[in-house]
């Protein structure tokens, strides 16, 4: 592995905050999106 010295745990501590950044930007993109079709499906079957 890289060495990082005395910033080790920094660096893995934000590229673990990073990461679980982005996954929380795309399960809650997906959410949205399921909910975003329900409704329009729900609003086209009403008229």
């Amino acid at each position: 592995m890289i060495e990082l010295g005395k910033y080790a745990t920094t660096v893995v501590a934000a590229y673990g905050a990073s990461l679980v950044l982005l996954v929380g930007i795309v399960v809650q993109s997906v959410i949205a999106n399921a909910r975003a079709r329900r409704a329009l499906k729900e609003h086209e079957n009403r008229g």
